[in-house]
Parts: C-alpha cells; structure tokens; sequence
C-alpha cells in the first residue's frame, strides 16, 4: 500500500469533515419541533404544505410534526389536552370552546382558507345542476355542528330549502367515513374535501356536481390555533409559524397550479401529479386560499350567523377574544 507521504493532510481533512457533521448535527438540533394536528389531510391546506416542502418553517428554525386528527373536534381535543401545539381546523370549534367559559381556550393566530373546500358529488354527472335538484333527496354532509355541514345547511337555505324538511342531511356519519358510505349507500349526495372528491370522479364511484364553498361566499373555514397558555409562553415561536404560513400563501398567490402541485407533491405521495394540479387549479378557479393571515370581521360575522341558523349556538364572543390579528399584521407591514 502506497503510503501518504504528509500525514497532516489527512489529520485536516478527518477534522474537516467532523466539523462538517457537527454542524449539520447542530442545524438539526436547533430546530423546535411544533406538534400540527390538522382536521383532515387535504389539498386544501396546499399553502401549509408548500411552506413545509418548500423549506419555510426550517428557515424559521421549526420542524412540523403532523398529525391528522379526522375530524374538528378531535384536533380540538388534541390542542387542548397538550397532545399538539397548533390545530389546523374549523374556527367553528373555538367559538364553542370560548362559549364554554375555559380559561385557557384556543387562539386563532393565522387563517388559511376562506372558502369551504368541500364538493358536492352525486352519483350521476350532471352539468346542469342546480340546488333546486337537491329537494327530495338525501345528502351525507358530515358532523353536526362541524363547518362543513352547517355551510351546506346554509346554502341549502339561501337556496330556499330546509334541512331535513325538503331535503335530509345526515350527520351520522364520521368525516373520513363519508366517501365510503356514500359508495355503498343509497343516499343521492355528499360533500367531500379534495383529493378524494376527484379520486372518486376518477374512480367512477361519484361525480363533482358543485362547489359548496363557492355558493356559500367568503367565511372563515380553516384557521391554525394555539391555546391561550402556548401563546403567552412560545410568543416569538408563534410568530416564527405564522411567518412561515405567510410565506407559504405568498407561494400560492404567485405561482401556477402546477408549479404548486409541484411544491407539495411530497405531502400527497399516493396522488398523481396531475391529479394534484387539477385539484389546485379547481380551488384556485373559486378563490379558496387567503393571501394574508389576517382574519376580517365581516367573514367572521358571516362565520357566526353560519352557526346561528344551524342552531347550535345563540352567544358568541367577540372577534377580538378570539383571534390574534397582531401577528400576522406586523408581517404584512
């Protein structure tokens, strides 16, 4: 074996390349992991997605941990019982919370989504639909008191139906259980989030007949939260993920759906790029996705009388009690 004839190159280059593992240890170590629960896994979130893809929440020293909770009110449950430090769900659940007189109640600090992201399917395509169709049928339109469901009820109503007198909706049905029983069920409809409303176009099993979002007008629908207590502990660590949801939606206000389908294909590995793209192009053609973090009063009173004409409540708090626009205000200035 040929001997090195200058023993100290080598002694550099072994500590070269151990400072270079230290520092890609420490980089990783300085990262703070935020625990998301979000309400369900879908194309819909695509700004939170392309801001974990696209190195967002690294640049702000944060590694997410995700968790889907399948359904408001267990990610609700997650948030407050300290198994997740942010909630990605409908604002729905913490005007209930708030209404409950808990001290240490959720905190709205970022809105992702201003439009209900859920399709309504049928079991025949149909180009000329109209709500009007709707009457005599059964819809499987989710959970009681959950956003989706009162948005449906609520268009139903604009349309001049009433739920479950001209037309049922059920509720009896677990979120991330509907696709399935509506394919092996008789009812006529069901409102499904993306990609399974156009998995299930491509499968032959239901057809997107309209836009429940788009008939329903601008309310807040996904918001991420933290408690009132991880808030006034984390306040810079809360800045930093508000940063990084900023920055994500700034991606998707200048960006195409393909190149957007792109920068969260990683979030969707079982999903055809394609299918991701049409799925975007499909929200961004109804203007589902804030461009800031910052929620509007008028959207919150529209959210408010949603819930109103559901029934489920009668008081609400004030926006102010409820969401922290100072975060995101101060990013956008």
């Amino acid at each position: 074996m040929k001997k090195l004839k200058n023993p100290a190159v080598l002694v550099l280059a072994m500590l070269l390349l151990a400072a270079l593992s230290l520092c890609g240890c420490g980089q990783a170590e300085d990262l703070t992991t935020v625990r998301v629960n979000e309400v369900t896994h879908s194309i819909f979130y695509a700004p939170f997605y392309v801001a974990m893809q696209q190195g967002y929440f690294a640049e702000e020293g944060i590694e997410i941990e995700l968790v889907n909770g399948g359904g408001s009110d267990k990610s609700m449950t997650a948030l407050l019982s300290g198994q997740a430090d942010v909630g990605l769900m409908g604002p729905e659940t913490a005007v209930y919370v708030k209404n409950e007189g808990r001290e240490n109640h959720a905190v709205i600090v970022a809105q992702l989504t201003k439009k209900d992201g859920s399709f309504l399917l049928g079991k025949e395509p149909d180009e000329d639909f109209s709500w009007e169709k709707l009457a005599g049928t059964s819809v499987i339109g989710g959970r009681s008191g959950g956003m989706p469901e009162m948005t449906l009820e609520y268009v139903l109503k604009q349309q001049g139906m009433t739920p479950n007198v001209d037309v049922t909706v059920r509720t009896d049905v677990q979120f991330d259980l509907m696709g399935g029983a509506f394919i092996a069920g008789e009812d006529d409809y069901v409102t499904m989030f993306e990609p399974s409303a156009s998995t299930m176009e491509l499968a032959g099993e239901g057809y997107i007949v309209a836009s429940v979002g788009e008939a329903a007008g601008d309310a807040p629908f996904t918001c991420f939260m933290v408690t009132k207590d991880y808030l006034s502990a984390q306040p810079e660590l809360v800045e930093a993920f508000v940063r990084a949801v900023y920055k994500g939606q700034q991606y998707v206000q200048s960006h195409s759906a393909q190149e957007i389908a792109g920068a969260i294909l990683e979030s969707f590995p079982d999903s055809e790029p394609e299918l991701i793209a049409t799925v975007v192009q499909r929200y961004l053609d109804i203007d589902v996705w804030k461009s800031e973090p910052m929620m509007v009063e008028e959207d919150y009173e529209r959210l408010l009388a949603i819930i109103r004409e559901a029934g489920i409540i009668e008081e609400a708090p004030e926006m102010k009690e409820l969401v922290e626009n100072s975060i995101g205000e101060a990013l956008v200035k």
